[in-house]
């Protein structure tokens, strides 16, 4: 096992790391800037890695974690993450769980009695959890070597998902025994939130590195438009057989498109805050699981999903700030392939988010001055969407870094010949209409008013005898709308208010009146995409289909993320290179040994038949594995594996079903070549979830009332303890037993249950 008490030799650490690399995770080099934070984690120092999503900050502290003696710590506010990050450990071999609200009664018992038996080496928990009182004592009784702090930016108030909650990690960090190694990692950060993060979480000089926010793979672009529906439509039609997401401003578009694209025969989930958690829950599985293709969604959605082969990300709508767009957007892609993220903005977006600006609920203890941050950062993106410079070099540019390029060569603007129109004419009409209207209205009316609209409103202000009435009547209302919102962000018109905002002339505008200023819009014309170029790479289709469908049976299996099991991206590779020996399926990228051992033997012979059934000629493998190679991975491992007991599925229906048919317990163990304290869990946990099965001829009653005194005394968040304050002949089996049926868990307390319902 590595040394976590000397230096860390360049040379060993090199030998070290990628071996683990490739045994586990089965690539063959780290990403840049995740092998200089290892080391420097290794050699003891804090860190800060400001890293893009899809670079692999994971690795930078799972792979200290093998190395170190005692248990990492990995802090993170994404449930769902928590759930496929621990899956994909246990997948490779490393004993990994997760402690949140998600758990039942008995899964969280068994849970904390396996983390204080050193069962795990790393720990994902909810930053809510360290405000438990019992789970900071749980922690301090085991050796934490290292706290791993995901989504750091949540500390700080000027980033754009604060969360209280962070403010308490640095607290329970500072209280510890043995203060760990502290690791944070962010994939957004402006340098105020870098500074925030660096002195909120009490970080002691931290090797800080931004690996820099460039996403490669990823074409960005703005399409201005005013018929999104029709955009949406048309552009799944051409990507029937990828993997989306959709996001909405607000719940009523995304149950609008939902329903929409449902009708159309789509394969579609919806997410938003005014479902409720079952039907949430269940939809980010359909998505996450392969079993829709796509996801409407409120930016509710989102955090902590770790599906990797997500083909495109469009905004409906714009966004508030370009640190959440970021993010958001960067949901595509995760494997490396290339992806799209498009944004569909309309003047109109504007408005809505100066709504939502307003109403927006600040923390009572943040002193923010009003609402100017708010307001500059929707400047920023607004500029974003309008500016026909390259979209790539102004997000980078954002965020601190300076390209060294003017043209990325692969976003919306830069794959575009940009056309002027002229459209001073228009500005006048719709300009001069509102000087003629006197008042401020709202854009509804004076749409109307330039369209020509006959209704009761127009008549009573006497608009229709305006000089300008119907001067636009050729144009559709959705068309001048646009105009107008064009006007505003262009500065000739003001919108004043918030929850009914009208529409005033600036000062600009008289130079458009009277001064002679022309007004013109950019608008422009796409050249063939090299991302659609790029994504009709040479790799055979047909195995890919045969591949994934291996892929999706075992992962049914497993109850686990198709991607769990392997990433498009290393399917494709298979697809191209066709492995049909161990040595040959090492070399493709994402394929570990224990992957590889687990069911490697499945896409060999698929393969291997593929190729026989089509006379195919294998290409030559790049980095082939010799067998010299192979078996130096089969022996090398950093992990005690005699010492760390591996977490293994559950088979409490076969026990469940034994015992039904009259089995005794210690006749059921027998029989099953288990130990009666497996096949007590087994019966416990169906219990637990409301099985018919009686168990109380198992239990020692006389005890209940002894049982649950101490329990209210203690909490449970330990065995041991209750254990140790019975009587001798209480067993861990009554404990769980009583604890299952008179008692439930709240976030951080107990409540008994009896109590709690009268």
């Amino acid at each position: 096992m590595c040394s976590s008490t000397k230096y860390i030799a360049k040379e060993v650490f090199k030998i070290t790391a990628n071996e683990l690399l490739k045994k586990y995770f089965g690539y063959d080099s780290f990403r840049t800037g995740q092998d200089v934070i290892i080391e420097k984690i290794l050699n003891k120092k804090d860190v800060l890695g400001i890293m893009p999503t899809g670079a692999g900050k994971s690795i930078c502290y799972q792979i200290p974690a093998m190395c170190f003696e005692g248990v990492t710590i990995v802090v993170s506010p994404l449930i769902s993450l928590m759930k496929d990050q621990v899956d994909s450990l246990n997948q490779i071999g490393i004993p990994s769980t997760f402690v949140n609200s998600t758990l039942s009664s008995l899964e969280y018992i068994q849970t904390i009695e396996n983390i204080s038996q050193n069962v795990y080496k790393i720990i994902y928990v909810a930053p809510e959890r360290l405000e438990s009182e019992d789970f900071i004592r749980l922690i301090n009784s085991i050796n934490v070597s290292m706290f791993a702090i995901d989504e750091a930016h949540c500390v700080s108030q000027w980033g754009h998902d604060f969360r209280p909650s962070y403010r308490e990690i640095a607290n329970v960090i500072l209280n510890m025994k043995k203060r760990p190694i502290v690791a944070a990692f962010t994939a957004t950060a402006t340098e105020i939130v870098k500074k925030d993060i660096i002195n909120l979480l009490h970080l002691e000089e931290p090797f800080l590195l931004t690996t820099g926010f460039d996403r490669s793979n990823l074409k960005f672009s703005v399409e201005s438009i005013s018929n999104k529906s029709d955009y949406i439509t048309n552009y799944l039609e051409k990507h029937k057989n990828n993997s989306g997401i959709i996001y909405c401003l607000t719940r009523k578009s995304v149950d609008s498109l939902h329903n929409m694209l449902s009708e159309l025969g789509y394969s579609v989930s919806k997410y938003h805050a005014g479902m409720s958690d079952k039907e949430r829950n269940k939809n980010q599985e359909d998505f996450v699981y392969d079993r829709t293709s796509i996801m409407i969604a409120t930016n509710a959605f989102g955090m902590g999903i770790d599906k990797s082969n997500i083909r495109f990300v469009i905004h409906y709508n714009m966004p508030r700030d370009l640190e959440s767009y970021y993010q958001e957007a960067g949901r595509a892609g995760r494997d490396g392939e290339p992806s799209e993220c498009i944004l569909l903005y309309s003047r109109s977006d504007i408005v809505t988010n100066k709504f939502l600006i307003e109403h927006s609920e600040t923390e009572p203890d943040i002193e923010i001055s009003t609402y100017t941050n708010e307001y500059d950062k929707l400047n920023d993106i607004v500029d974003y969407c309008n500016t026909d410079k390259c979209l790539r070099k102004y997000i980078l540019e954002y965020f601190g870094e300076v390209p060294l390029f003017d043209s990325c060569g692969n976003c919306g603007n830069c794959l575009s010949e940009i056309e002027v129109t002229d459209i001073t004419i228009d500005a006048q009409k719709i300009l001069s209409c509102m000087k003629r209207m006197r008042k401020n209205f709202g854009s509804n009316l004076i749409c109307d008013v330039l369209k020509g609209s006959n209704t009761s409103k127009i008549r009573n202000f006497k608009f229709n005898e305006l000089s300008t009435y119907g001067i636009m009547s050729e144009y559709s209302k959705d068309t001048i709308k646009d105009l107008i919102y064009f006007l505003v962000t262009e500065g000739y018109i003001e919108a004043l208010g918030d929850k009914f905002p009208v529409l005033a002339l600036s000062p600009m505008a008289n130079r458009v009146l009277f001064d002679g200023e022309k007004v013109q819009i950019k608008r422009k014309i796409e050249k063939i995409s090299k991302i659609s170029k790029q994504l009709d790479i040479d790799y055979d289709t047909n195995l890919f289909e045969i591949l994934r469908e291996i892929r999706r049976k075992i992962a049914e299996k497993q109850n686990v993320p198709p991607f769990v099991v392997f990433s498009d991206a290393t399917l494709r590779q298979m697809c191209i290179y066709f492995p049909t020996t161990v040595e040959n399926m090492l070399s493709i990228s994402g394929v570990g040994m224990n992957k590889t051992q687990k069911y490697g033997s499945l896409f060999i012979s698929a393969i291997s038949k593929y190729i026989e059934e089509n006379n195919i000629t294998p290409k030559e493998f790049p980095n082939k594995a010799n067998k010299k190679e192979t078996a130096a991975l089969q022996v090398s491992s950093n992990v005690n594996e005699d010492v760390i007991p591996k977490i293994k599925e559950s088979t409490y229906i076969t026990s469940y079903n034994l015992f039904k048919q009259g089995n005794s317990i210690k006749e059921i163990a027998s029989n099953r070549s288990l130990t009666v304290k497996t096949i007590e869990e087994h019966l416990l946990k169906c219990f637990e979830l409301g099985m018919d099965i009686d168990l109380s001829s198992y239990v020692q009653k006389e005890f209940e009332e002894d049982i649950k005194k101490v329990i209210n005394e203690l909490g449970y968040e330990r065995l041991r303890p209750i254990k140790d304050a019975l009587p001798e002949k209480v067993s861990y089996f009554d404990i769980k037993y009583f604890i299952i049926k008179d008692f439930e868990i709240g976030d951080n307390i107990y409540v008994n249950r009896k109590r709690f319902n009268n």
